[in-house]
């Protein structure tokens, strides 16, 4: 069974990444994390079970392989920085993800103080980001953000592995990055300029034709085309920011089937299609952080407690394990958590 990589969308998210501290018992303590995640989820959920409370996990691979070795999935590798003239995405440390989504905040906190409670010493939080709703879902550069998110079956076959990479069906990829804005620069351009760049009308969401969409624009650069299809991911961005400092951002997170498809876009967007013609976005948006995690599927992760093959893990003490958790339905129903079984078929991971 999958994480909870799609759902609908929530009021509030937390984005924790931490760094794995030295030592095996700091492995041990993290693969004993990964099979008592789905009991935290559902103890904190369970306090509000319409509060649609769910968390996605996701390992680095560096952590990948002193976690677990090999095999690691496919295409998990370190995040590729990407510089060309001022622009910069930029590769930052980050071994763990938790994407921690509710329609409360105080559930997201809830959960989060729990996760790090329960990791203690063996983790270190590197960056944490509360974000939140803003108004009928938009930025805070004033557009709506994730209208062409796919929905349904077409969500399912953006954003899950299948048979391309068996052993690791069910999970998929994710890309985290931390953008910050100028405001005052960005609210200086007219109406008309800002939706040339964004490929959108700021009021309605409409996508601009394509006769007087620029090619450099948002969206044109970040549709990506394979045989003849466009290729989806997901998108559960989430604005942030402090008014007194003057901070205004947005948390850009994709899931994808293949990490290849938002590498492509950051590629397009930073380098330009063709070179120099790059997303104009970007003089008004900088990204401060950039991780490429893998998500496995929560069987996977609840299983790992009971598994000797990490190299690091191996001669982890028995305390450290989790205990073997109850089955939970693996349909999502109204006041699910949504965390899918536990201990059903495991022939997709």
């Amino acid at each position: 069974m999958s994480q909870a990589v799609i759902g609908t969308l929530t009021k509030s998210a937390i984005f924790l990444v931490a760094t794995i501290n030295a030592g095996r018992n700091s492995c041990a303590a993290v693969r004993a994390l990964c099979g008592d995640l789905p009991a935290l989820l559902r103890s904190v959920g369970f306090r509000d079970i319409e509060g649609d409370l769910s968390c996605v996990m996701g390992i680095g691979a560096d952590a990948w392989d002193r976690l677990f070795g090999t095999p690691r999935p496919a295409e998990l590798h370190p995040f590729r920085e990407i510089r060309s003239g001022p622009r910069h995405a930029v590769a930052t440390p980050g071994d763990l993800l938790f994407h921690i989504r509710a329609r409360r905040m105080d559930l997201c906190f809830e959960l989060a103080t729990q996760i790090t409670a329960r990791a203690g010493a063996a983790i270190t939080v590197v960056d944490e980001v509360h974000g939140f709703r803003y108004f009928d879902d938009r930025d805070l550069i004033g557009f709506v953000d994730g209208t062409e998110n796919p929905t349904a079956l077409t969500a399912v076959e953006a954003v899950y592995i299948g048979a391309e990479d068996p052993a690791f069906a069910g999970g998929s990829y994710v890309v985290v990055q931390k953008y910050m804005h100028d405001l005052a620069g960005w609210n200086a351009l007219s109406t008309e300029m800002q939706e040339r760049i964004i490929g959108r009308l700021k009021l309605s969401d409409i996508e601009l034709d394509d006769a007087v969409k620029p090619t450099s624009a948002h969206n044109a650069l970040t549709t990506i085309v394979e045989n003849g299809k466009e290729v989806k991911i997901v998108r559960d961005n989430m604005p942030f920011g402090r008014p007194g400092s003057q901070e205004f951002g947005t948390y850009f997170i994709g899931y994808a089937r293949s990490a290849r498809t938002i590498e492509q876009m950051l590629e397009n967007m930073f380098v330009g299609r063709p070179p120099g013609n790059y997303d104009r976005l970007l003089d008004f948006s900088f990204a401060k952080t950039g991780n490429l995690f893998f998500v496995p599927s929560a069987t996977f992760l609840e299983q790992v407690g009971d598994d000797s093959s990490s190299q690091d893990a191996a001669s982890s003490t028995p305390e450290l394990l989790p205990a073997e958790l109850p089955v939970v339905a693996a349909a999502r129903t109204p006041g699910s958590l949504g965390i899918g079984s536990l201990k059903g078929d495991h022939s997709n991971e």
